[in-house]
């Protein structure tokens, strides 16, 4: 399942996710490390086991410059 946030501008469709703040699309589409990073977010929110653990790894290696955990 492929999940999106709402936006007129969308070019993938998808199951609806709704974004953590109001302005995160317009936010996110400025600034491709702030994309990743809450696309990060969302695969804790939505995700399964493994994609949860990836996410949460990848999150502390970008954000607390974790090498492993």
């Amino acid at each position: 399942m492929q999940y999106v946030w709402p936006s007129n501008k969308g070019k993938v469709m998808g199951q609806m996710i709704e974004p953590l703040y109001a302005k995160q699309v317009e936010a996110v589409g400025e600034d491709d490390v702030y994309y990743k990073l809450l696309s990060l977010v969302d695969l804790v929110r939505v995700g399964k086991v493994r994609e949860i653990n990836y996410a949460i790894k990848t999150l502390r290696k970008n954000i607390l410059n974790e090498t492993s955990r």
